[in-house]
């Protein structure tokens, strides 16, 4: 007789893979009360899984008020997986393509949360380059992925960006960056200098699904000596919508 599978699970490990599941729902309150409540568990066992998940880089906590999100080894994890993924299966060689085009660093970057997430790269040749950023994310304000992704997105996370302003220094101005993203709105492409370090300048465009939602974004990184405005403009960009616009038809996108 072949026994249910339910009969071998371990409940210890199914509180810890629910824990993981409720913080990957992006939820702003994910506290140890919100927790146990949510799970149905004690605090206390809440707070001796998040330590074991901590220890494992699996969750991190959040100095400023105590809350947990994702950790970078869920990422790490993640990674392995995308490299067979779709999103890069499909891009990856529109990346190649471009990459050998500009020969400079193209990324296909991906938002989580308030996050941009580097999910593939295609290095360039050149001596002076930015470090890898693959599988690793950093706040939509320090770049033109995240702006951009922000930009064509709704509206009404300004107003909740604005009342985490009050405990966060990092977040930067609101009304110097709803202008910023009213303009990338119009233009269609975003380009950020030094938020992802002194010299370093991104520029991102937006790849969409056969709905018109936006699946990630194109993204160059490279030194600001070689992103002059005339090579922005006449190179750059208008390669970088093209590569976009042949990864957006992948996925079923049509302009209209």
């Amino acid at each position: 007789m072949v026994k249910d599978k339910s009969t071998y699970a371990v409940r210890t490990v199914e509180n810890a893979l629910d824990i993981l599941d409720a913080l990957a729902d992006e939820i702003s309150d994910a506290s140890i009360p919100y927790l146990a409540k949510r799970l149905g568990i004690s605090r206390n066992k809440v707070f001796r899984l998040l330590v074991t998940l901590e220890n494992r880089g699996l969750v991190e906590r959040e100095e400023w008020n105590g809350n947990y999100r994702l950790g970078l080894s869920t990422v790490e994890l993640a990674q392995r997986f995308l490299q067979s993924a779709s999103v890069v299966r499909h891009a990856h060689p529109v990346m190649e393509g471009l990459a050998r085009k500009l020969d400079e660093a193209i990324y296909m970057t991906v938002l989580r949360g308030d996050e941009v997430l580097f999910l593939d790269m295609v290095d360039c040749d050149q001596k002076v380059k930015a470090a890898s950023l693959i599988g690793k994310r950093a706040p939509f304000f320090t770049n033109a992925a995240g702006k951009l992704i922000k930009a064509m997105e709704s509206r009404d996370f300004l107003e909740k960006l604005a009342k985490r302003r009050r405990m966060r220094e990092d977040l930067p101005d609101l009304a110097s960056l709803e202008k910023e993203l009213n303009a990338i709105r119009e233009k269609g492409v975003a380009v950020d200098n030094g938020g992802l370090g002194e010299g370093v300048i991104s520029v991102a465009v937006a790849v969409r699904d056969y709905a018109g939602k936006i699946v990630g974004a194109l993204t160059l990184l490279g030194p600001s000596f070689r992103m002059v405005t005339s090579r922005l403009e006449s190179e750059i960009i208008p390669s970088l919508k093209e590569g976009a616009d042949m990864l957006s038809m992948k996925f079923g996108y049509a302009r209209v």
